[in-house]
């Protein structure tokens, strides 16, 4: 039996994925989790072969949580399931160590399908993503340039996003003004939704 903790922040969907892949007789369900930050914990109570992660979650995203799993348990595989179906995302997602990428849309019997072919030591992404991940190219924004776009792209001020990340209002204004060159926007806010969009952020 493949061993699956699934972790969905939305409860009805997590019901249901975990209801489909019961009906798989190689899949057991051995833990459901509706927040990032709970993942780790229940994934050494639990012992999965696989954890489906979604990347939105209240505590940590997706991403944060393959890593931490990756690093706590490495012969746990991760297949990241989502609604977000961004190349970005998918990028980062196996630079953290991810096995799998595909999206909740996918058919339930694709969906099993996956788990086994990660299960098994194989890398299963999502052919129209990879396609987009490899087209867009890696993410040109730096550390510094993300951490300060995403609080840009809530409207905070220059003064306040400067004395949060501890920098000058001018060496903000910088990492905005490459920001929004990287990304090819008109201002800030079209950066941040730009990166957004494409998962960089």
């Amino acid at each position: 039996m493949i061993r699956i903790l699934l972790a969905d922040d939305q409860a009805l969907v997590r019901g249901a994925l975990a209801a489909l892949l019961s009906l798989e007789p190689d899949i057991d369900v051995v833990a459901e989790v509706g927040r990032g930050d709970e993942v780790v914990g229940a994934a050494r109570t639990s012992t999965p072969d696989v954890c489906l992660l979604d990347i939105e979650m209240p505590g940590s995203d997706g991403i944060t949580v393959t890593a931490e799993v990756r690093s706590a348990l490495p012969g746990t595989r991760v297949l990241i399931v989502t609604t977000f179906g961004r190349a970005g995302y998918l990028r980062r997602a196996m630079e953290a160590g991810a096995s799998g990428f595909v999206v909740k849309d996918t058919p339930a019997e694709q969906l099993a399908d996956a788990v086994r072919r990660v299960n098994s030591g194989l890398l299963v992404i999502d052919p129209e993503l990879a396609a987009t991940s490899l087209a867009d190219g890696v993410n040109p924004l730096t550390a510094r340039e993300q951490e300060i776009l995403r609080l840009a792209a809530t409207g905070a001020t220059v003064a306040s996003i400067a004395g949060h990340v501890h920098l000058s209002p001018g060496t903000v204004r910088n990492h905005l003004s490459s920001s929004i060159g990287k990304t090819g926007a008109a201002t800030r806010a079209q950066a941040a939704a730009i990166a957004q969009e494409r998962g960089w952020l």
